[in-house]
């Protein structure tokens, strides 16, 4: 039961469906949550892969169409809670102050030209992407698309309780101090359980390898990044961090199409 409160905290915090109930928000109940981060994400990927296989195949739109769905469906279902923090973030980055003011411009709630020049980069990027491998959709491509956020919210939690917290207050320091030892343990075991599906469905075990090795490297080098950049991770870093290994693994997932999976 703690485990299905611990992932409708993650629908209260993380996207804007709806969950009309009081959750209780101790340590316990947020370590759930951290725990079903990953899960969240298969979620989130599962309605975006079924709106994107509806378009495609139960409709006689084009796959422009399907693109622009699937497109609106990752800003929707989030309410761009981590456009915000990519928006904050890249304002803060920008600005080539010491880190000091680089926190002080995270918590100003205006955006500067920055954020909007980043986010406008970002989106666009992610719209190519998807288009691109709407024109080219294999059966495959579907279940990729149910593991981007699956990934992205697993190096969400990583870096969470592995970076340091660069101030004692705010959404990333309260889940943090819910974590222990033992919190993360429960995501190789989620890894397993993806690479037992890449050989059952043969056709995604080159994939998800291809996957793993780009999330491990992204995780590796924006975990000593932000050290040098901000001096620890805040909500806004990790809110950037979940918007740019999506776009990564898009990426990945673009570039898988036109070299392996052709």
């Amino acid at each position: 039961m703690k485990w299905i409160k611990g992932l409708l905290i993650n629908f209260q915090f993380f996207t804007s469906i709806p969950v009309p109930i009081e959750l209780p928000m101790d340590k316990d109940h947020l370590e759930k949550a951290i725990k079903t981060f990953p899960l969240l994400g298969l979620i989130q990927g599962g309605i975006y892969a079924f709106l994107f296989f509806a378009i495609i195949h139960w409709t006689p739109f084009s796959v422009l169409t399907a693109a622009m769905v699937l497109w609106l469906a990752g800003i929707i279902t989030t309410g761009g809670i981590h456009l915000d923090g990519w928006m904050d973030t890249s304002d803060a980055f920008f600005s080539y102050r010491d880190r000091e003011k680089r926190l002080e411009i995270m918590k100003d709630p205006r955006t500067g030209a920055f954020g909007v020049l980043s986010v406008i980069v970002l989106l666009a990027a992610k719209f190519f992407f998807m288009n691109e491998i709407a024109q080219q959709a294999l059966p495959a491509t579907y279940l990729f698309i149910v593991t981007i956020p699956f990934f992205s919210k697993m190096v969400m939690g990583v870096l969470l309780l592995k970076v340091k917290a660069a101030k004692k207050e705010g959404l990333g320091t309260l889940f943090k101090n819910a974590s222990n030892k033992r919190t993360l343990v429960i995501y190789p075991i989620y890894i397993i359980l993806l690479a037992a599906a890449g050989i059952v469905f043969n056709q995604l075990l080159f994939g998800m390898i291809v996957f793993m090795i780009v999330s491990t490297l992204f995780l590796f080098i924006l975990s000593k990044k932000i050290i040098s950049w901000f001096g620890g991770m805040t909500g806004d870093v990790l809110g950037a961090s979940v918007e740019g290994m999506e776009l990564v693994l898009w990426m990945t997932l673009w570039l898988l199409h036109y070299f392996a999976m052709g």
